[in-house]
């Protein structure tokens, strides 16, 4: 592993003896943050006019840029799982599925940073889900704190510049049209 945390494995043994419900629920928790980040991000953007439409739409490209960028760090650095050498909550993904950074802390983050350029009021709620899903990630034992906050930057930064550099063409297409 690329940095050793000894609070990330901490925080991962002390769940892994969870009764099922409870643990199933732990489980599930990242990916419904997820879906809830994308349905934020949809309510944030659609029918306030073209300007939230524009920047929901580019930062959603950089969403889906910063995923790409997540999937070649990992085959690029290849850093093992923390659930490869602990008892955890989570079955640890096979082999070749690399850890850094975390490609679910990187989309989170990604649309909590769309949510936030489409609606600044809504931050809370983007930022809270955001960090349920990274938090989560460590609590089921697949990443270390190191995983999920790269993984945060990258999302962050990404989606940032994907949509500062294409908001503007966005709206234009929005308003006039492609052949404007």
């Amino acid at each position: 592993m690329l940095i050793t945390d000894p609070l990330s494995h901490l925080i991962a043994e002390a769940f892994a003896g969870l009764p099922s419900p409870l643990s199933n629920a732990l489980l599930l928790l990242p990916d419904i943050g997820l879906v809830a980040l994308a349905l934020l991000l949809v309510t944030a953007s659609y029918g306030r006019g073209p300007r939230p439409l524009a920047i929901g739409i580019a930062a959603g490209i950089g969403v889906v840029v910063s995923y790409g960028a997540s999937e070649l760090l990992k085959v690029l650095v290849r850093d093992e799982r923390p659930c490869r050498t602990l008892d955890v909550l989570a079955t640890c993904p096979g082999a070749g599925d690399w850890a850094w950074p975390s490609n679910h802390a990187t989309i989170a983050a990604g649309l909590a940073t769309a949510v936030v350029l489409a609606v600044p009021q809504w931050w809370r709620y983007a930022m809270l889900l955001a960090g349920v899903v990274a938090l989560g990630r460590v609590v089921v034992g697949v990443h270390d704190i190191a995983d999920v906050v790269a993984g945060a930057a990258l999302g962050i930064t990404v989606t940032v510049v994907v949509a500062r550099l294409l908001a503007h063409r966005v709206a234009t297409l929005l308003v006039r049209g492609p052949a404007g």
